[in-house]
């Protein structure tokens, strides 16, 4: 019980810490950091000098719990992504946000390739590093904390420890960059007139700042669709969640047994034993929410409860992830991983600025800062440079990166492939890995020539 408590009550006090830097703080402002990395990063100094000066059995239990926190709030994370909210049609989701897909598959296999190639060519051969490196540019930027701490055991489990902590730093570098970088690129677009709706970003307001709108701003935390002597709404969709979860791991042990009993017999890598819950729990959702479609007429699930699920987990898996980093392990391939971080970073830019403006044909530059954002760690921070951009919606922006979501987010951010990258890199190693990811950049360059130039042309005619 005095673990629990310690556990518990040492995230919550970081949490709040966290956020009155936010508050009081103005670099953290500027840079928009969330007060969960603020307090995990606070939470990573006091570890640091405790462990250093105090080696109780006490303190010890309290990191492992932490560091088995990530593991399992990851679940959660990604199991309410699309409970709550009617699956809307494919070709709806086509028709909007069809050009944002191709855009942001991309940027996020250009990480892998850009990460594994690195790694071939040039950190392995100088620095002996360990191929599986080669996808932490993907799994940081792309992924974020949330997916970076939730691959904590498949990196245990493929004997790379230190994979976790390259990780959480790499996703650490893209919330801080994400913003600075985004930042210097709408000032760039908006004197070069490439923003659509010019808007200066010296007039944010300091509740945006802050994190703390006005009392007249603030939006609702959900709707109770259940009456509380009934059911507790919030213990509803929190045992929604729980199913979609449960769903997700009887559909593991289900891909474990067939590669036990087929795969394996004819001579193919394991892969299921280190493949991770999370991306399976997210289709356990999407399989609920479908059945909920079908057959729920009264809508008892209500998505903003979801969120609020959702953003509980992931702030406390921030917390516990970033408060319980090796910094020896991220010192001891510093130059490798710098390296990575700036070619990763030069990427993406190299996508706003050059690659955006040729596939796009409306709200060019709307559309790719989202995607920025997005594509260094936190989807958060491309809502808040597309609000600096775009902060009444006017665009079609918002739309079109809300729906990108739902094809991009099983696939990369923490979907399948992404779940899967290292233990491919383990299974088969970094050349047909690398093989791949650029076959799938080619293979959406060439669906895009069939499937959206000709509509870019009409457009850029008839404008």
């Amino acid at each position: 019980m005095d673990i629990v408590v310690y556990s518990l009550s040492g995230l919550s006090i970081l949490l709040l810490i966290g956020k009155y830097l936010r508050m009081h703080v103005g670099f953290f402002q500027k840079i928009f950091l969330p007060s969960s990395v603020a307090a995990g990063l606070i939470g990573l100094i006091i570890m640091q000098i405790l462990l250093k000066y105090d080696g109780s059995e006490m303190l010890d239990s309290v990191k492992n719990v932490w560091s088995d926190c990530p593991g399992f709030l990851i679940n959660i994370v990604f199991a309410t992504l699309f409970l709550g909210r009617k699956i809307p049609k494919l070709s709806t989701v086509w028709e909007v946000g069809g050009v944002q897909v191709v855009y942001g598959q991309i940027v996020g296999w250009g990480q892998y390739v850009i990460g594994i190639g690195l790694v071939l060519i040039l950190l392995g051969p100088l620095f002996n590093v360990n191929p599986m490196m080669g996808a932490i540019i993907e799994i940081g930027f792309e992924g974020g904390h949330g997916t970076a701490g939730g691959l904590a055991e498949t990196f245990e489990e493929l004997d790379w420890e230190e994979g976790k902590d390259l990780a959480l730093g790499s996703a650490t570098v893209g919330v801080f960059f994400g913003v600075l970088v985004g930042m210097v690129l709408i000032n760039i677009a908006s004197r070069r007139g490439r923003t659509q709706i010019l808007q200066d970003p010296k007039t944010i307001t300091p509740d945006i700042l802050q994190g703390v709108p006005e009392k007249s701003k603030r939006e609702s935390a959900g709707i109770l669709t259940t009456s509380v002597d009934s059911i507790e709404p919030l213990a509803l969709h929190l045992s929604v969640v729980g199913l979609a979860i449960f769903l997700g791991y009887i559909l593991l042990q289900i891909l474990i047994a067939i590669e036990n009993a087929i795969l394996l017999p004819i001579g193919l890598p394991k892969i299921m034993a280190s493949f991770p819950l999370f991306p399976l729990a997210m289709l356990g959702g999407v399989f609920i929410q479908k059945m909920f479609d079908i057959f729920d007429k009264r809508d008892i699930l209500d998505h903003a409860l979801m969120q609020r699920l959702h953003g509980i987990a992931l702030d406390f898996l921030i917390v516990s992830a970033l408060a319980t980093i090796s910094i020896q392990a991220i010192w001891a391939e510093i130059i490798p991983f710098s390296t990575l971080m700036v070619f990763g970073i030069s990427w993406n830019v190299f996508c706003v600025m050059y690659l955006a403006p040729r596939l796009f044909w409306n709200a060019v530059f709307e559309r790719s800062i989202a995607d920025f954002g997005q594509s260094m760690g936190v989807t958060a921070t491309g809502l808040v440079l597309l609000r600096v951009v775009d902060p009444k919606s006017e665009t079609v922006a918002i739309e079109a990166f809300g729906y990108k979501q739902l094809i991009h987010e099983p696939i990369l951010g923490g979907g399948l492939f992404t779940g899967a990258a290292v233990t491919l890199i383990y299974s088969y190693g970094p050349v047909p890995i690398l093989l791949f990811t650029a076959g799938m950049i080619f293979f959406w360059l060439v669906f895009y020539r069939f499937a959206f130039y000709k509509k870019r042309q009409r457009y850029l005619k008839a404008n």
